[in-house]
């Protein structure tokens, strides 16, 4: 598909905190045209999105909570439109079938879908022949730190990932720790086989355990952003990889290569280094 002019994007969460980074990072993309701006929080309602973002000048794009009328109105654009979501687990399944159901592209920053609904949206996306991408982590970053645990589960049976954020997430473990021990569980190994019969003395006290064996821990503190430790063990040895997200400004190169990437494909695809 090869566009004529500016890519056409709908942003849902534009208030919140991804929200307006990509307000920023979209309104400043040569290639892109900023059209609509959706949320929820009623103190935001009618507020231009660009000033919200702290751009310094007006869009003249006011955010609304009329998801269905904005997807109809970009949907009538002469380009193929784009839908960014950064809001939360308990919307983005419904919002991301009313994107594909008025011919927009998803890009899906927010986490916490289940993996029936995941099989679902992409079935939905195949018989619209729609372009969709969930992208757990934006950060290239992450996606290296994840190829460096897949040479590392080579050699190394026993594994645990810890992941930090903000304590306004509302999903836990992360879906970038789940992707992460997916990517893990790809061998087909069993890590972790323990040695003596452990008991909890307080309930998820080892944290969350996949069926392939791998102990997610997660943690909630005001200060953190977005932060990710995997840790091999061996006899005399421990190998640790990590990555620290400073700014979410790190994850924005990601999401506008998504938005131009979306537009080529037909079905959904899953993870940022499916697009690399």
């Amino acid at each position: 598909m090869v566009n004529q002019g500016p890519i056409p994007v709908v942003i849902i969460g534009a208030a919140g905190k991804m929200g307006r980074e990509v307000v920023k990072a979209v309104a400043q993309a040569p290639d892109m045209n900023l059209v609509g701006a959706i949320d929820t929080t009623p103190e935001h309602q009618g507020k231009d999105a660009g000033e919200l973002a702290g751009l310094g000048e007006a869009l003249e794009i006011p955010i609304t909570n009329q998801l269905e009328p904005m997807l109809a109105f970009a949907s009538q654009e002469r380009q193929p439109g784009v839908m960014v979501d950064f809001t939360h687990p308990n919307s983005v399944y419904d919002n991301v079938r009313s994107a594909i159901a008025y011919g927009l592209r998803p890009v899906v920053g927010t986490t916490g879908l289940s993996q029936e609904q995941i099989q679902d949206l992409a079935e939905f996306a195949d018989k619209a022949s729609t372009g969709c991408l969930i992208i757990p982590n934006f950060c290239i970053g992450v996606v290296l730190l994840q190829q460096a645990a897949v040479a590392a589960s080579q050699y190394f049976d026993h594994v645990e990932i810890i992941e930090l954020h903000h304590n306004q997430k509302a999903d836990a473990p992360s879906g970038t720790a789940i992707q992460t021990a997916q990517i893990l569980a790809e061998f087909g190994k069993i890590y972790n086989e323990p040695l003596v019969e452990e008991t909890e003395k307080l309930p998820g006290a080892r944290g969350s355990q996949t069926d392939d064996g791998i102990r997610i821990h997660s943690v909630r503190l005001p200060g953190l952003i977005a932060h990710q430790e995997v840790i091999f063990g061996a006899a005399g040895q421990i190998y640790t990889l990590r990555h620290d997200t400073s700014d979410r400004a790190a994850y924005m190169p990601g999401v506008l290569l998504a938005i131009r990437k979306v537009l080529q494909l037909k079905s959904l695809v899953y993870g940022l280094e499916k697009i690399l």
